[in-house]
C-alpha cells in the first residue's frame, strides 16, 4: 500500500493536536519505539517526549501549535517533512501576562514499519520568536544579562523555560547559524536515500 501525501502529514497532525489537547496517548502512538525527539526542553523517545509534555502541561505549562503547509519528501518506505510552524504560549513574567510565539520548522522523519507510518525523529529548527504583552503598553520585566545569554533564533523561548526551571539546550538548529540548519537538512536527506 502506497501512502500519499495527506497519511503523512495527517501523523503529524495527530502528534500535534495530542499534544496541544492533552490527549498523551494518541500523541505517543504516532511515533516509533525508537524513536528520537530533540528539542529546545527535551531530548528522548517519542513515548518519553509526550509523558514529559504531560509533565509540562501539569506544571502550567500550556503550548499550542500553530501548523503551517508543509513540504513532504517521500522516498519508497521513508519521508522527511518539514512543518512549518507557531509555537505559542500565554504565559507570565513576573506577574506580567504575555503572549510568546517562537517560529519554527519541525523536520520529521518517518518510516513504515509493520505497515504504517511513523515518526522515527523529530528535530527543530528554530527562526525567531517575540514577546508581547497581553496589556499593550504594559511593561514585561526582563532581566537583560539572562536574555542576551539565550540562543538569538529561539530567545525569548529559551529565557521563559530557563526561568520556569527547564534545562534549555543553547546549541539547537537555528536561522541565526544557517550552517547548523542546513547540516540537520542534509543528514535527513542523506537518510531518506538510503
Amino acid at each position: 500500500m502506497t501512502a500519499t501525501v495527506t497519511d503523512l502529514v495527517q501523523v503529524i497532525a495527530r502528534e500535534r493536536e495530542g499534544r496541544d489537547r492533552g490527549w498523551w496517548d494518541q500523541m505517543a502512538s504516532c511515533y516509533h519505539p525508537d524513536s528520537q525527539v530533540r528539542s529546545m526542553w527535551f531530548t528522548g523517545t517519542g513515548r518519553q517526549f509526550a509523558l514529559a509534555s504531560r509533565e509540562m502541561a501539569a506544571r502550567g505549562d500550556h503550548a499550542r501549535h500553530r501548523l503551517s503547509v508543509p513540504s513532504v519528501h517521500h522516498h519508497g518506505e521513508r519521508a522527511v517533512v518539514t512543518m512549518p510552524m507557531a509555537i505559542e504560549l500565554r504565559i507570565k513574567i513576573r506577574g506580567v501576562e504575555a503572549d510568546l510565539v517562537s517560529y519554527a520548522r519541525g523536520i520529521y522523519r518517518m518510516e513504515r514499519r509493520d505497515g504504517w507510518f511513523g515518526i522515527c525523529e523529530l528535530s527543530t529548527i528554530y527562526e525567531r520568536d517575540t514577546l508581547t504583552p497581553v496589556v499593550p503598553g504594559e511593561a514585561i520585566p526582563i532581566d537583560r544579562q539572562r536574555l542576551a545569554a539565550q540562543p538569538p533564533s529561539y530567545r525569548m523561548l529559551a529565557y521563559y523555560f530557563d526561568g520556569r526551571g527547564y534545562d534549555v539546550d543553547p546549541d539547537l538548529p537555528g536561522d541565526d547559524r544557517p550552517e547548523s540548519g542546513d547540516a540537520l537538512l542534509a543528514d535527513a536527506f542523506d537518510w531518506l536515500r538510503n
